[in-house]
């Protein structure tokens, strides 16, 4: 076994910076490059990574949302067409100044996000409403050089997403299509990734940068800090108008289109380890894991032709749940116990001499470590019934930590102390840029998460103002 498998040193509960980084470096999910931030996904992740992909690809398509892709370089002056979305990024683009030993007549932008690219083509090529709409999506990497510590997966300089960008002939149809795509990825995240997160606009200072409103998908991870999941922006006109993006009605009128835009990143694979995993390492949920059953013979020189044959012929039963047989017999049983527990895989059975004259085998399930012996008859039966228990109970788990973190907040002093308890925290809130820039500074971090759909009726003020408050909103401390 290579050494980077040699265990987890560190308690989740303890240390968990520390946790994290061992567990996604020693189960061979990620590396570390030369280049501060940017890491290689290793064949675990991106197999991992490869099926979200599959399924929200799929379900894009079924929508009527087609694939492109458009170039990773942008020049200066279509990044800078629309004045409040480059202002937003400023701080993050990476710029390419030099080609081989020559100065480039204008700098070029690493993408960041595509709009800019993309619109420039959108504005010739929709002209009548019967171009309308324009549903487009592209699978590609974003380059966004923050200064903040990189954390695999979680902070990186460079990521991989989905970049859906559509266009409408009018603001109702632009808007119909948020449930749509804010469902696509909520199935997603709970039914494969098994978590709960909260689901809400973001407040008018954390809006993505250009849009109109955001809606986001938030989650908190064990540290008790929230983090963005998957999101949806409708931009209304703003960029349309920015870059020309109009067309000829039916009456023959000349109209502005309206946009939205959304994604869901590789970010989301470091929330779903961070939350399932314990202090053995990764907990994978079964949907999307790669191999979900390793089968481990425990060998003896006696009978271990026989526990071989019966071992590959489980594996042979259990083709459709992708199998691995550890049959390395200079590891001992217990290593390599160790070893696929930290990599996360689902189901684990174990079969030795003793098993082999009973006809059963021992499961261990490894989301709760219970264990069980079955019948080698009854085996696949058992095993998908097993994989789904573990699928709901990881997504039970998600929501029982995210429901016990949750607290309202009425005066200041409350809400002070709940965020620092780590707990999200929902409050009356103004919604003012100046007032929750006061809050994140009295707070040391604190700031909006979202703004739930569902309002109760708001009797108090402002939480940190005291004016008066237009909405609930859930605060936190983010990465």
């Amino acid at each position: 076994m290579s050494k980077n498998t040699s265990g987890i040193t560190v308690k989740k509960s303890e240390d968990f910076s520390e946790w994290y980084t061992q567990a996604i470096i020693k189960s061979e999910l990620a590396d570390y490059t030369d280049v501060s931030g940017c890491i290689v996904f290793r064949p675990a992740s991106y197999q991992i990574w490869e099926k979200i992909t599959k399924i929200v690809d799929e379900k894009f398509k079924k929508e009527g949302i087609q694939n492109s892709y458009f170039p990773l370089l942008i020049p200066e002056k279509l990044l800078s067409k629309e004045k409040e979305h480059v202002e937003g990024f400023s701080p993050e683009v990476a710029w390419v100044t030099e080609a081989g030993n020559s100065k480039l007549s204008e700098r070029l932008a690493v993408r960041p996000t595509s709009e800019t690219i993309m619109y420039q083509s959108f504005s010739k090529w929709i002209k009548s409403w019967k171009d309308l709409p324009l549903r487009l999506n592209q699978w590609n990497n974003v380059v966004r050089w923050e200064f903040k510590h990189p954390i695999p997966f979680l902070r990186t300089r460079e990521f991989l997403w989905n970049e859906g960008h559509t266009v409408f002939a009018t603001k109702e149809e632009a808007e119909a299509e948020r449930d749509t795509i804010i469902g696509i990825y909520e199935d997603v995240v709970e039914n494969y990734m098994a978590l709960k997160g909260l689901i809400g606009k973001k407040s008018e200072k954390e809006k993505f940068a250009g849009a109109v409103y955001t809606v986001s998908m938030e989650y908190l991870l064990p540290n008790g800090k929230a983090i963005q999941g998957p999101d949806f922006h409708h931009d209304g006109q703003n960029f349309s108008k920015a870059f020309e993006i109009n067309f000829l009605d039916k009456d023959e009128k000349k109209q502005y289109a309206y946009q939205n835009t959304f994604a869901i990143t590789t970010r989301m694979l470091g929330v779903m380890l961070a939350i399932h995993g314990d202090d053995k390492g990764l907990v994978i949920p079964p949907k999307l894991a790669e191999n979900k059953v390793v089968i481990i013979p425990i060998l003896f020189d006696d009978s271990k032709e026989k526990i071989i044959k019966v071992a590959n012929e489980i594996k042979k039963e259990l083709k459709k749940f992708n199998p691995k047989l550890d049959d390395r017999d200079d590891y001992s049983p217990g290593w390599k116990y160790h070893e696929w527990e930290l990599k996360g895989i689902p189901i684990r059975l174990e079969l030795g001499p003793k098993d082999l004259e009973k006809n059963q085998v021992v499961l261990v399930r490894r989301d709760n470590s219970e264990k069980k012996e079955i019948k080698i008859k009854d085996i696949s039966k058992e095993v998908e019934s097993t994989l789904e228990k573990i699928q709901e109970n990881l997504f039970i788990k998600s929501e029982k930590h995210l429901k016990s973190s949750l607290v309202e907040a009425k005066n200041w002093n409350d809400f002070k102390t709940a965020l620092s308890n780590k707990k999200i925290v929902l409050a009356p809130f103004c919604n003012k840029k100046d007032c929750e820039e006061y809050i994140k500074d009295k707070t040391k971090g604190g700031k909006s998460l979202n703004i739930p759909f569902s309002q109760q009726k708001i009797k108090e003020p402002c939480i940190h103002c005291k004016k008066e408050a237009t909405v609930m909103c859930y605060f936190g401390k983010s990465y």
